[in-house]
């Protein structure tokens, strides 16, 4: 999580979207970096809302306007199971060294998967407990030059995001069954992802 105190803005941050580069670009400008632990700097707007909006209401009477990013939910899954795949996780419950993508996705659709399929949510992540999304700005992951324009813009910058925290390559080739059970079990990933597109 980044905050801008002066430009009224905190940056959620979604994992699995770049969030990494953004903070190492952005961190000098930033009035507050949170890092650690990954639950803080994880956090959804839900613990933002109860445990960091009143905060800084009461720091400084302002309610600073949030912004996320947000993935394809097919290649957001992707990136986590290569994450997962990676050798220094080899013998540990959350590996997906020998587990294809498509079993990795259908594990994940299932009420309560096993630690390797456990990532969360990126619709929970950005939407308040009636499932409407409660972030000010959501942009797609994909539409990096409307991320970067909004953020050089508002926060008078010029930025040049690196590559960091990349995931290994390995073939995510979703079969069109496993597809179709997955956006239809998790209609409402897409349909966030859907409506991600910028400032709001």
């Amino acid at each position: 999580m980044l905050v801008f105190w002066k430009e009224n803005l905190v940056f959620l941050a979604v994992p699995k979207t770049g969030t990494t580069a953004i903070e190492g670009a952005l961190a000098p400008k930033a009035a507050m970096v949170l890092r650690d632990p990954p639950t803080i700097k994880h956090a959804p707007i839900y613990r933002y809302r109860r445990f960091f909006k009143p905060l800084f209401a009461q720091a400084g009477g302002q309610e600073p306007e949030t912004m996320a990013v947000l993935r394809h939910p097919v290649d957001w899954l992707g990136s986590w199971y290569r994450y997962r795949g990676r050798p220094d996780l080899d013998g540990h419950a959350n590996s997906t060294k020998d587990i294809s993508f498509d079993d990795f996705v259908l594990e994940y659709i299932k009420g309560k998967p096993e630690p390797f399929a456990n990532v969360g949510s990126q619709a929970k992540f950005v939407c308040d407990g009636d499932g409407q999304i409660a972030v000010d700005h959501l942009f797609r992951y994909e539409d990096q030059d409307r991320l970067i324009g909004f953020l050089e813009q508002r926060l008078n910058v010029t930025l040049d995001l690196p590559r960091l925290n990349v995931s290994p390559t390995r073939d995510t080739t979703l079969s069109p069954a496993v597809a179709a059970k997955l956006r239809d079990k998790r209609a409402a990933e897409f349909a966030v992802w859907d409506q991600a597109s910028g400032s709001s």
